[in-house]
């Protein structure tokens, strides 16, 4: 089924705008090659009886950015016809579901082609009302997270000093110094005091003898 014309002339014109009442609750979604892939949003204050659209945006949000419709939900139409799908849509790979107040879109083998910006809409009164949008990224392998870098601790360098030598004898306490420093200056005295005597000596008997 296409879109009608006007439709997406007016989705293209429309200034997308965050809305409480869809509520897509997942921002960013990666995903590897043919592995899963479940969008979903959420009706908010939408009335029961809206239709709600699922539109794929492959290029950057822009003023010419354009929208491709992927599936709508219309309960108005009877059973097996609620849920009608783009033309281009391989339905193999891409289904819509509905539960209750979400509505859900599974892709079940994505390829990275299925890239893209993917939002929930509903037609409202005058303007068409638009999720934040989903950016699924569908990539051969998955980025594997980066390592904490480890610290080097650099090892600190200990000064060791030398032991200090010991002497073997008996240590030289300052009392057995002390002695002995007087000891040798009381043998000084007396030496020089002796040696005073004997010049004095020796002069009083010169003079004794020349008499």
């Amino acid at each position: 089924m296409r879109p009608p014309l006007w439709l997406l002339l007016s989705a293209q014109l429309a200034a997308l705008r965050s809305s409480l009442a869809l509520h897509q609750m997942t921002s960013v979604l990666m995903v590897q090659t043919h592995h899963p892939a479940i969008l979903s949003c959420e009706r908010k204050t939408v009335p029961t009886n809206s239709r709600i659209y699922w539109l794929r945006q492959r290029e950057a949000p822009s003023q010419h950015s354009s929208y491709e419709f992927l599936a709508l939900w219309d309960p108005s139409q009877q059973n097996p016809t609620t849920i009608m799908y783009g033309q281009d849509v391989e339905q193999e790979v891409l289904t819509m579901s509905q539960f209750g107040p979400k509505a859900m879109l599974n892709l079940t083998r994505p390829k990275p082609a299925h890239s893209g910006i993917y939002f929930c809409m509903f037609l409202g009164n005058p303007q068409l009302v638009f999720g934040k949008g989903t950016l699924l990224s569908v990539v051969d392998v998955l980025p594997t997270p980066a390592q904490p870098t480890k610290k080097t601790t650099t090892k600190k360098r200990v000064c060791r000093f030398p032991n200090p030598v010991t002497r073997k004898g008996p240590s030289c306490s300052p009392v057995t110094l002390g002695l002995l420093v007087t000891g040798i200056l009381v043998l000084l005295m007396s030496l020089s005091v002796a040696i005073h005597l004997h010049c004095l000596w020796r002069r009083a008997r010169l003079r004794f003898v020349k008499q």
